[in-house]
């Protein structure tokens, strides 16, 4: 009985370092890891009242393409984009319109594949629900 005691407690710390590291780290600071060696950009997108949210997000290349991955549990920049598509990303110093493109089939395995979630990241992120991945293309 001790031990399934423990083993609760332990789960209950575990869940609430994944909420406050969730909700509070990366959505309130929103920090960069830049200097971690991740790029990162600043996507914004709209809501449907017209309302502007930007987010920091890791960013990664594949092809010469941009693409962002929404695997986290707070995805509602993911939602918000995937309403309306058409967004604006400040990528290092430079700003420009995309749409954002849901990727599925081939070419998903193979961006999935080439940046893959480490345990370590999935760890933190507290076994976040399957990853979806947006394509930025310029417009």
């Amino acid at each position: 009985m001790r031990t399934l005691k423990r083993l609760g407690a332990a789960l209950g710390i575990y869940i609430a370092f994944v909420v406050v590291f969730e909700t509070g780290y990366l959505g309130l600071y929103q920090p960069s890891f830049e200097e971690s060696g991740i790029p990162m950009l600043l996507l914004t997108t709209t809501d449907a009242d017209g309302e502007a949210d930007s987010r920091m997000l890791a960013r990664f290349e594949t092809n010469g393409k941009i693409y962002v991955s929404a695997h986290h549990w707070t995805r509602g920049w993911y939602h918000r984009a995937r309403s309306n598509p058409e967004v604006t990303a400040r990528v290092d110093d430079s700003e420009a319109a995309y749409i954002a493109v849901p990727i599925t089939g081939d070419e998903f395995d193979q961006v999935a594949a080439e940046h893959p979630l480490r345990f370590p990241v999935r760890f933190l992120m507290g076994f976040p629900p399957p990853r979806d991945i947006l394509r930025l293309d310029p417009i």
